[in-house]
């Protein structure tokens, strides 16, 4: 079943801003109308309660105890005839309330008086009020005040406030809807023109949906604005993005190398011993002299294949493990020096044309380099550098093993006086299967381009450091440094 959007889901963001703003502005020119109308009443009413108690006034000194009907009647009218009072109501009451005489009366319907006997007209205290009229429509204002033993009323119509408050609520009306037009089209050019950098965050956004991941939010405002802090945190997710599109585009680009690399090189064996074996199969090896030859290289194919796949499923576990890999590595305090002379014994062993000299870090004497560290994988480093040297670099070139410490830190180092190495085949010196030769092809001594990558997750494992100092015609040093071991007595 499909569910409808919400109907503010169909307006744009301009629409639902512009109504917003026009609601907030009807709300708030409707409450300050109202307000302004009913102060306005609130003064004519009180300008009218005046009158009509000036008018009472008037009535209260003019009446006389004798019958007003007389010579004294036009008196009286002139002096009820107040400004500003339309429609104005007196009579003259006695005791108990009752009518005794209208002085002057009402132009229509006459007031509907209620009951105003003395104690009543005592207990209003001059004070206006409101009264209605006879003929139910309409209303007055009213003040009583005693006269002898009876007393005088006099009442105002509020019909010219009412009209005069239906023509200016109309008039208003009209003002509001007028202005709310104006502010509703200089609204519309201003949310269009406060929007427009959004519309440049989309056009960005549409330009990186369609691949484009190069595209930035310019800067549209100060960077402490909603609209300048949304930009550059775009941006800073937009840069996150391509580097995150970068780096998986590497791995995967490596990954194919890897794969490519991986297979070549067990290509390479696994040719050599199917190669043997179609022969013999064939009968091109039937002495006895050549199937031992044959053997032999098959078996050297064979080792050199499961010593491929070990340091193969040794980066593996490594990968795999990642930082939990130093959790497995059997630590014990040990001394690097150990190491170094083991790799002297190594290199003199493997080609004796080699001068190896065993030297402290950059030179002068050996000193102890005490680390705590897992024995068997740091043999496994020094023998990958003291392999790493044989096969790249002629035979009886010189070499120097440099042992101590430096900075607070163990060090162990091998330089060479070989061919060396350019910058950028430095910097790839640790990479899996790259070799500073192109060839695909190995010789004997040649690997398969993994000793560096295992020396640097094996370093890298036990919190240290590898890095190589190199130059062409100018040899390699491929320096290793561990954290410095202390034990309990500082030393």
């Amino acid at each position: 079943m499909t569910r409808r959007a919400p109907r503010s889901g169909r307006l744009s963001l301009r629409g639902r801003l512009l109504a917003l703003t026009l609601a907030l502005l009807v709300a708030a020119l409707l409450a300050s109308t109202g307000l302004a109308i009913d102060q306005l009443r609130r003064t004519l009413v009180q300008q009218l309660d005046a009158r009509v108690h000036r008018a009472a006034l008037v009535t209260q000194h003019l009446t006389g105890p004798r019958d007003p009907a007389g010579d004294n009647r036009p008196q009286l009218q002139d002096a009820l005839d107040p400004d500003g009072v339309r429609d104005l109501y007196a009579a003259r009451l006695d005791a108990d309330g009752r009518i005794e005489s209208v002085i002057r009366p009402a132009t229509g319907a006459p007031p509907a008086l209620p009951r105003l006997d003395a104690a009543q007209v005592s207990q209003r205290a001059a004070n206006p009020f409101t009264l209605g009229s006879t003929s139910g429509g309409g209303q007055w204002r009213a003040v009583a005040l005693p006269r002898g033993a009876g007393s005088v009323v006099t009442a105002g119509s509020l019909d010219e406030v009412d009209e005069a408050m239906h023509r200016l609520t109309g008039r208003a009306l009209l003002i509001d809807a007028a202005v709310l037009g104006i502010m509703g089209v200089a609204g519309w050019f201003a949310v269009r023109a406060g929007l427009r950098p959004l519309r440049r965050v989309e056009t960005t956004a549409a330009a990186i949906a369609a691949g484009d991941l190069t595209s930035r939010v310019p800067a549209l405002a100060a960077p402490r604005t909603e609209l300048g802090s949304l930009s550059a945190s775009l941006n800073t997710m937009l840069d996150r993005i391509e580097a995150g599109d970068t780096a998986r585009a590497e791995v995967e680009q490596s990954m194919r190398r890897f794969i490519a690399d991986a297979s070549h090189e067990l290509r390479t064996p696994l040719a050599g011993i199917k190669g043997f074996t179609e022969l013999y199969r064939m009968g091109g090896i039937s002495a006895t002299s050549d199937v031992d030859a044959a053997m032999g290289r098959m078996e050297r194919e064979a080792g050199r294949l499961v010593d491929l796949v070990e340091e193969l499923l040794l980066l593996a576990r490594l990968d795999e493990r990642g930082a939990a890999a130093a959790s497995t590595l059997h630590r014990t305090p040990m001394d690097l020096r150990t190491l170094a002379a083991d790799a002297l014994r190594d290199l003199t062993a493997l080609d004796p044309t080699r001068h190896v000299t065993l030297t402290g870090p950059g030179g002068g004497d050996p000193r102890g380099a005490p680390v705590e560290g897992d024995e068997a994988k740091l043999r496994q480093v020094t023998s990958n550098l003291v392999g790493n040297v044989i096969a790249h670099t002629p035979a009886g070139t010189p070499v120097r093993i440099g042992v101590g410490t430096a900075g607070g830190l163990a060090v162990l180092e091998l330089s060479d006086q070989g061919p060396g190495m350019t910058a950028e085949q430095a910097t790839r010196a640790f990479d899996r299967f790259y070799r500073a030769d192109t060839a695909r092809g190995r010789t004997p001594s040649g690997g398969a381009g993994l000793g560096l990558s295992i020396v640097h997750s094996l370093v890298t494992i036990h919190e240290g450091h590898v890095e190589i100092d190199t130059a062409p015609g100018q040899g390699a040093t491929v320096r290793v440094t561990l954290p410095r071991y202390v034990d309990a007595a500082g030393t």
